[in-house]
């Protein structure tokens, strides 16, 4: 988190993929866009599913203005959302700012508010997206959540374990996103149970888990590395398609044939 005051991207990622016969390396990617992909995507189809037992949301409120949120804004608008208000909040203005400015040029429609508090922007968002670099809680009161939101909780630590055991929680795997010292793990440590997640996202999907429309829901997702996995791969297959790969290819011959 500290690489955001140096002027550096929070994240950086390396994917390596091996073949899966030989184990033998064959591509290596820059990855954080490829996990910033994932995680909008992940965050696009959850709250597309968790919304269907209520009115779509037609207000987003994104609290935390970086990366991850211009992403989630490109997943849900490429998927059909559209919003009648855009409400953005940042500790840093001038993500604030930049966020406002990317959203009024990307053409996806909706007016956008900056607002000058968290509690503000929370309270007027019919969908919440949580996409901050906080280490520990930093939302506590529950009231905030009165209008019942659903809120995609994709930096997995702003919320106390007191908003979450008023929330209907979804996760993407339990054993993964309940560790760590995450929102979830902090409220599995208190209650001494995990009984206040009601299921997964897999779970939803699969229609074994109905959600109720008059209760606020978390979706928190900790990230698997098979998504990364599979969206490397698909990216390598792209390029692979269109024939660019040759210089890589001519590269790894001469390994082989030297090495």
């Amino acid at each position: 988190p500290a690489n955001t005051a140096a002027g550096l991207p929070r994240a950086s990622a390396v994917l390596i993929l091996n073949d899966p016969a030989t184990g033998y390396p064959f591509a290596c990617l820059e990855s954080s866009i490829i996990s910033a992909s994932r995680t909008a995507a992940s965050a696009a189809s959850a709250a597309g599913r968790l919304s269907r037992s209520r009115p779509r949301p037609r207000r987003v409120g994104f609290f935390g203005a970086g990366l991850i949120a211009r992403y989630a804004h490109t997943f849900l608008t490429a998927t059909g959302w559209e919003f009648d208000e855009i409400g953005v909040y940042d500790t840093s203005a001038a993500s604030a700012s930049g966020f406002r400015l990317y959203l009024e040029q990307s053409g996806a429609g909706g007016r956008v508010t900056v607002h000058g508090g968290p509690e503000e922007l929370v309270r007027y968002s019919d969908l919440v997206v949580f996409a901050t670099v906080a280490a520990s809680p930093h939302v506590h009161d529950g009231g905030w959540f009165a209008h019942h939101p659903v809120v995609l909780h994709l930096s997995l630590r702003d919320l106390a374990p007191r908003v979450l055991l008023d929330a209907v929680n979804v996760v993407d795997d339990v054993e993964h996103c309940l560790r760590a010292g995450t929102s979830p793990h902090l409220t599995e440590q208190l209650t001494g149970s995990r009984r206040f997640v009601a299921g997964t996202l897999d779970d939803v999907l699969a229609g074994r888990l109905a959600v109720p429309p008059d209760r606020t829901v978390v979706f928190s997702p900790f990230g698997l590395g098979v998504l990364d996995l599979a969206v490397g791969k698909y990216a390598y297959d792209q390029v692979a398609r269109s024939g660019e790969l040759h210089v890589a290819d001519g590269f790894f011959h001469e390994l082989r044939r030297y090495g």
